[in-house]
């Protein structure tokens, strides 16, 4: 079995690779996700793979949400993917903790995109993940799972 972070970072460049060769989605499930992760983890990475991309749309109008004086269209691409990853698992993946999935998230933007990427990408999840647990849109079960306080106080 991979380590999660590993099955996210390879659900990453299957996306990149989707979103930069127009192929269709199954091309990048194929010659990425399949090779690289193991049988245990293929339903996660699958799922995660294929929801970012169903829903893009509505995780591009959550993530334009956040954006002072941004367009969307002027985020790195790895940034964006990153982010449409994360609120995918905040919504879709009720057994992963929020505070999990947003550090998963700044890590893998902090490792893969600019230096101030780890920073922004904890700046937009934060805000949505609190504004969608007020929502009702994020629905986590048991003790732990949702912990709204990743912002840190100075």
């Amino acid at each position: 079995m991979m380590n999660r972070r590993k099955v996210r970072e390879t659900v990453l460049q299957a996306l990149y690779a989707f979103e930069l060769s127009g192929d269709t989605r199954d091309v990048p499930l194929k010659m990425i996700l399949a090779p690289q992760v193991e049988a245990e983890d293929k339903i996660f990475a699958e799922k995660l793979y294929l929801r970012t991309i169903e829903h893009h749309e509505e995780l591009d109008a959550e993530i334009t949400k956040r954006l002072a004086n941004w367009d969307l269209t002027r985020l790195a691409l790895i940034d964006k993917i990153v982010l449409r990853m994360a609120l995918t698992e905040l919504i879709e993946f009720p057994d992963i903790p929020t505070k999990v999935t947003i550090n998963e998230a700044i890590e893998i933007a902090k490792k893969f995109s600019t230096g101030k990427s780890g920073m922004f990408v904890n700046g937009i999840l934060d805000t949505a993940c609190q504004d969608m647990v007020k929502e009702g849109r994020i629905n986590k079960a048991g003790r732990g799972l949702i912990d709204t306080s990743t912002r840190k106080n100075s």
